[in-house]
């Protein structure tokens, strides 16, 4: 745990807030701010402010000691890597951050929430855990990313820490796949490019992440056998199911959508804001759902 203020310091009106562009569709504020009144922190408020890359620099210069913490979302967490003066191993080899803390000496500490998050959603659903009570030793999870972004460098991390030893990686350009190179040496993966046109034998997998924009996977919807056995996760969550989540439940598979995700670290970022022990889980839950539905 990091060093922040608690709730019961001085400045007694504390603040945080989620940042991308756009970030108007963003639940975040609902989830943290749902969070905040089950556990009592009347003094604490989270919103949503839209900010580019370029202004992220100058946003985070200027807030003040009542801002307790960031939420970084898309496209902004390679530049909150740069900002922060510490950073957490896994944030570091995955090359980008998605949370910034406020130190009490005015600097921040980063971290990737997105990885502890996607690896509770996959560990839940049995990706890297003996299925069996008298189970040998669990083999390394097979496990395939779409896509080259920010999230799949954090689908790569998570992968690590589930012990798997190779990913396969399938993008539409090459050059997307080998700008993960990096963050597989550091993480000691080995990667295994499979070209668009070739994802679907990329789909016999314990765990298959899609980390790809909305629509963008869509045409796999048909053209893929699914692992009877496996779990899938699918970044987006507006609109649901996608083609994709839709067959693979249709298949009997596994299926967990980007809010499983968006609530499972929003928890590590409440903790680090806030200094409380463990967030209100299932208040942040039902606040989301509601919102949802």
């Amino acid at each position: 745990m990091v060093g922040v203020l608690s709730h019961n310091e001085t400045p007694t009106t504390r603040k945080a807030a989620v940042l991308g562009k756009p970030i108007a569709h963003s639940l975040s504020p609902v989830i943290h701010n749902a969070g905040y009144a089950a556990a009592g922190l009347s003094g604490w408020t989270y919103e949503a402010i839209e900010c580019a890359e370029s202004e992220l620099p100058d946003l985070v210069a200027g807030l003040g000691p009542e801002w307790a913490g960031l939420s970084l979302t898309m496209p902004l967490k390679e530049a909150a890597l740069r900002i922060a003066a510490v950073a957490t191993p896994v944030a570091i080899a995955a090359g980008v951050a998605n949370t910034l803390v406020h130190q009490p000496d005015g600097s921040w500490h980063a971290d990737n929430t997105d990885v502890g998050g996607l690896v509770r959603v996959l560990r839940e659903a049995g990706v890297g855990v003996s299925r069996g009570r008298h189970a040998a030793k669990v083999a390394p999870p097979r496990i395939t990313v779409l896509g080259g972004g920010g999230t799949a460098r954090a689908a790569l991390a998570a992968a690590s820490e589930l012990g798997a030893e190779q990913v396969r990686v399938v993008t539409r350009r090459p050059e997307a796949r080998e700008v993960l190179d990096p963050v597989a040496v550091a993480l000691g993966l080995k990667l295994s490019g499979v070209a668009w046109a070739d994802a679907p034998i990329a789909f016999d997998a314990d765990a298959v992440i899609s980390t790809v924009p909305k629509g963008a996977a869509d045409e796999l919807a048909d053209q893929v056998t699914w692992h009877h056995d496996g779990v899938f996760f699918d970044a987006i969550y507006d609109p649901w199911p996608t083609p994709l989540a839709a067959s693979a439940i249709k298949a009997g598979v596994t299926v967990h959508s980007g809010l499983d995700l968006l609530l499972a670290q929003a928890l590590s970022q409440f903790e680090q804001f806030t200094g409380v022990g463990r967030a209100p889980e299932d208040a942040m839950r039902a606040a989301m759902e509601k919102a949802r539905s």
